[in-house]
């Protein structure tokens, strides 16, 4: 039995297959970043899928795609738990989440691929191998129009008084923005990006808003500059994006890339079921 893994920094999605190619489960965990999970919490994450827990001993290959894996420490951490959570695995690929975007998306054809959802990144595959602008260095200095990204520009703005008032009174009521939680969110617990993340809903039920919508073109303008525009490909370079920013927001994103000359070819909310059809095709092969 073959188990593949989406794995982004709020949650997991996970797809067993037999060799026959027929579907034998899917379930969804929390998020698998070694960066902002203890060890502990990634087992705990584990256990907490009665899914996985049942087949834990039948999965024979794994091939996990997750945001946070891009050097070698988390891999190691991860490639670990793994192993010892499925412990007749005769095989584990653990690598980052963008390289799982490409199968998604691109197979192989060249592209620039763009992930945009908690967190972001960007690559361009040349049909065989990737290349990134720079090593993804996470949420606190990258992550340009991540939900990351957007969520602490929210709360700067609203103790900086720098929002509409009516937006910063929506705020109010949605979250608890007590200087206490924000900080134990942000300092405490596990999983800052996600919480930082959260904002993102929000600012889709308001995206008719010009302080809004200022707020993701600003983002988006960004990302096009530092990833996008930075590889220096043709006009004609097909351009994908994975991510639930990517999806909500895709008409500003399209905007944007208008803006710049460019089009973008395909944007897909969640990419485990095309990677799935891409282990599918290498079953056959």
């Amino acid at each position: 039995m073959i188990l593949v893994a989406d794995g982004g920094s709020t949650k997991v999605d996970w797809v067993a297959i037999d060799n026959d190619k027929n579907e034998i489960f899917r379930t969804s965990t929390l998020g698998l970043n070694p960066n902002v999970v203890s060890s502990l919490e990634l087992q705990s994450r584990l256990e907490s899928s009665s899914e996985l827990m049942e087949y834990r001993t039948l999965i024979s290959e794994i091939y996990f795609y997750g945001a946070g894996l891009g050097t070698s420490s988390p891999k190691i951490i991860l490639n670990e738990i793994l192993k010892n959570f499925f412990q007749n695995t005769k095989k584990i690929t653990v690598e980052e989440d963008i390289l799982g975007a490409v199968y998604a998306s691109a197979k192989n054809e060249k592209a620039i691929v763009c992930i945009l959802g908690t967190g972001a990144n960007s690559c361009y595959y040349n049909g065989e191998s990737i290349t990134c602008i720079a090593p993804s260095l996470g949420y606190i200095i990258m992550d340009e129009a991540s939900g990351n990204y957007f969520g602490k520009r929210l709360i700067r703005d609203f103790f900086y008084k720098k929002m509409p008032s009516e937006i910063a009174a929506a705020m109010s009521d949605e979250f608890d923005l007590t200087p206490d939680v924000i900080k134990s969110n942000l300092y405490k617990i596990d999983n800052p990006n996600k919480y930082l993340a959260s904002f993102a809903k929000f600012m889709f039920n308001h995206q008719n808003d010009s302080y809004i919508r200022k707020l993701v073109m600003n983002g988006f303008k960004k990302f096009f500059l530092y990833h996008v525009l930075n590889y220096k490909k043709s006009k004609d370079t097909p351009i994908y994006f994975i991510g639930s920013i990517a999806f909500y927001f895709g008409d500003l994103l399209r905007e944007e890339a208008k803006k710049n000359g460019v089009q973008i070819t395909g944007i897909i909310a969640k990419p485990i079921d095309n990677l799935i059809e891409y282990h599918k095709e290498i079953l056959v092969s």
